[in-house]
């Protein structure tokens, strides 16, 4: 007499499910669901530093002309714009010790008296 193995449930939406042994979910729209779901909280915290990231750069690309390299602006026009000091993506320091704070390929230099030096990085 040969027994018959319990029926198998979806992990998502708890439909019976036919198929392989080891099958979890009755279709990939409840799989990607069910997968969704579990990353929500962790993508939720890398796509809102992203897109604060991604604001920030755009800000300093809006107050450096294309064809310049560099300008200085100063903190009430970096502010009013709603740029986050706490959101870089990496660091600069030049030769003569002065550290620079990028957003992707846009740059600043803080300066005396609340100014700024917005810079662009050298292609190559």
């Amino acid at each position: 007499m040969i027994s018959e193995a319990p029926a198998k449930h979806c992990q998502a939406c708890n439909k019976s499910i036919k198929g392989r042994t080891d099958k979890k979910f009755c279709d990939d729209y409840c799989r990607n669901a069910f997968n969704n779901k579990i990353k929500a909280d962790s993508n939720n915290t890398v796509r809102n530093i992203n897109n604060a990231l991604r604001k920030n750069r755009r800000i300093l690309q809006e107050l450096l002309p294309s064809d310049e390299r560099m300008i200085k602006t100063n903190l009430e026009k970096l502010l009013e714009r709603g740029f986050l000091f706490k959101y870089i993506t990496h660091t600069y320091t030049n030769p003569k010790g002065n550290v620079y704070n990028f957003c992707f390929e846009y740059g600043y230099l803080p300066l005396e008296n609340n100014g700024f030096l917005i810079v662009k990085q050298k292609e190559g």
